[in-house]
């Protein structure tokens, strides 16, 4: 039987069972927070005033709650449970940020899918989330209500009101539902409609709703709590009195109190004169517990004194801490408390969970900021798949260091700063546009990491066309028989491009053996007595050729290469190769060859 502690202001159980701790993920727009909101509000309905605890970022709904919402489909006297803990701040980055012992602190997640949409960016970057942590979920599949024809019956549960739906209305929402689950299947996992589900623990359970007319909520909610309490009841169990072991969720600055912490506590209790340790940006941060904070009742939530002081909490469930020296605290990073325990023992247990998470990092590389340490981690991993290195890697918005780190790097390319759900202070924009300093912002991890490997693209792109503007290139031509239009000053003569480009204003010579001898500088190029820069392979034109004379230095018939230098015939081979034409790539090997065969490191 649950009852709800008021010393402690969370739901407990004699047992020291503790409430599992729930997470909303899915895509931008498909109904995350309206999900939450229409959860929180008809448990606020239906529950007595003050049943509803307001958490610090988290919303707690006892059992006797939850199954005053879902009716029938939740009877309580067949759980142990307390009931349910909703996270406050729906989406991945939040999921992420939310680490316990090296996994996910979230129990469980609802994965929110529109029906009209089906999978989109962000949902398949939850998915890839979900599946590292093994973090266990349901999918609600969201807007059944905007179905055409759709007949709704608020707040009912789902497979009533489904099959209370035309066969046209039911026929059409089936398809949506079915591209779902058939999406999951290409993401690696069984699903079917929870309904038709015998096995929960091999497959996805896919819940019809809508948080708009509230249809489908009893269910999601009878579905979270029997999975729940079928799986997952021996990791709920807690040493309620124990020294508390919590997530950091922000580091939030409160007038009176300086810096706090937002914290999500899933273990133990946390007690106003506790010693606690913090994860922090430079290690951990031993410090005392000044104040521990509480959100008043809903209804007085809109007065000046939002807060008030308690003596304890205990897990599972959402708090403020105030404290010293907190200004270095990491979102997602660990909150231990010390109590009966070594000091020693604590503070090594959180750089453990420091270093699990630490990135690495090199001399050279690109600066990588995000809003928590599991965000931060993520970006690391996804950036380690894409083989990107990271020189620096810190939770935090962009400030001007970071532009300046940035800035010492060698390669331009590196001149970067990725940045993960965070702002750019003003200063630093101003900053990094001053210093070409590149700065990518975004909310989807992919994007983030896609955006810089196409900058990086386009970067080389127009480094290696800037490269063929500049560079020398091989091309092989004959002087044809009668075509000698004038002997010298310059020669003007008509010849046919072998192989390679042939371009204005550059050196001339013809190989005797295997040295190449200069002749003169190729001015001019006329196409049918068009000027031109360049012709390629196959073309017949005339060339203006100053310095030799035709009958002297050159003749009809005679074949003549141009002179590449040394440096730019390395570059040619050694970075632009794959860039040129077959022929020319042909009339390079040839001009190396020959050079190779009198000095076998010419060019390397």
């Amino acid at each position: 039987m649950s009852q709800k502690d008021d010393t402690t202001d969370t739901i407990q159980t004699d047992a020291g069972l503790r409430t599992p701790i729930v997470a909303v993920l899915g895509h931008v727009d498909h109904g995350k927070t309206s999900l939450l909101d229409k959860v929180r509000g008809s448990a606020v309905i239906e529950g007595e005033a003050g049943a509803i605890t307001q958490h610090i970022g988290a919303t707690a709904v006892p059992l006797d709650v939850v199954s005053q919402v879902a009716g029938s489909l939740v009877d309580p006297e067949e759980f142990d449970l307390p009931g349910l803990l909703f996270i406050d701040t729906p989406g991945h980055h939040s999921f992420t940020t939310l680490r316990s012992r090296g996994g996910a602190l979230a129990d469980i997640a609802i994965l929110v899918v529109d029906v009209n949409d089906g999978f989109q960016p962000q949902t398949e970057e939850a998915i890839r989330i979900l599946q590292d942590s093994q973090t266990p979920f349901v999918v609600a599949a969201n807007k059944v209500d905007t179905v055409p024809g759709w007949q709704v019956d608020e707040d009912a549960p789902i497979k009533q009101t489904y099959e209370a739906q035309s066969d046209r209305v039911r026929q059409q929402l089936d398809e949506s539902l079915y591209s779902i689950i058939g999406e999951l299947s290409d993401a690696g996992f069984s699903s079917d409609l929870y309904w038709r589900l015998q096995n929960f623990q091999n497959n996805i359970g896919v819940i019809p709703v809508s948080a708009k007319t509230g249809e489908g909520i009893p269910d999601l909610l009878a579905v979270l709590m029997g999975l729940a309490q079928r799986y997952m009841k021996e990791e709920m169990e807690i040493d309620v009195t124990g020294p508390g072991a919590g997530t950091i969720l922000e580091v939030k600055e409160e007038q009176g109190f300086g810096k706090t912490l937002d914290v999500i506590l899933y273990d133990g209790t946390v007690r106003a004169s506790d010693t606690i340790v913090v994860g922090g940006q430079n290690g951990p941060i031993v410090t005392d517990v000044r104040a521990l904070l509480k959100p008043r009742p809903l209804a007085e939530i809109r007065t000046e004194k939002r807060f008030e002081k308690v003596d304890e909490l205990a897990a599972a469930a959402g708090m403020k801490i105030a404290a010293p020296d907190l200004e270095d605290a990491m979102a997602g990073a660990p909150v231990r408390v010390v109590r009966d325990r070594d000091l020693d023992d604590v503070v090594e247990e959180v750089q453990a969970e420091l270093a699990e998470v630490a990135v690495d990092t090199g001399e050279e590389g690109i600066v990588v900021k995000a809003d928590t340490l599991g965000s931060l981690e993520a970006m690391a991993n996804a950036l380690d798949e894409a083989e990107i290195p990271i020189m620096r890697a810190e939770v935090g918005d962009i400030a001007p260091r970071d532009v300046s780190m940035a800035t010492t790097v060698d390669e331009e390319k590196h001149r970067v700063i990725l940045g993960f759900n965070v702002d750019v202070l003003g200063d630093a924009a101003d900053k990094a546009e001053q210093q070409d300093v590149r700065i990518f912002e975004s909310d989807v991890i992919y994007q983030l990491v896609e955006g810089y490997e196409e900058f990086v693209e386009e970067m080389e792109r127009e480094q290696k066309e800037a490269v063929f503007e500049n560079v020398v290139r091989p091309a092989r031509f004959r002087i044809l028989e009668d075509h000698v239009f004038r002997q010298n000053d310059p020669a003007v003569v008509g010849v046919e491009v072998l192989s390679g480009t042939l371009k204005r204003n550059v050196p001339v010579g013809v190989f005797e053996g295997n040295e190449l001898t200069r002749v003169g500088s190729l001015k001019g190029i006329q196409d049918q007595g068009e000027d031109v820069d360049e012709v390629r392979n196959g073309a017949r034109v005339s060339v203006s050729i100053d310095g030799p004379t035709v009958g002297r230095d050159i003749d009809e018939g005679d074949e003549l290469w141009v002179d590449v230098p040394e440096k730019h015939a390395k570059v040619l081979e050694q970075e632009l190769r794959e860039e040129l034409p077959a022929d020319e790539r042909e009339a390079l090997q040839m001009f190396l060859e020959k050079h190779r065969q009198r000095d076998p490191f010419w060019g390397k």
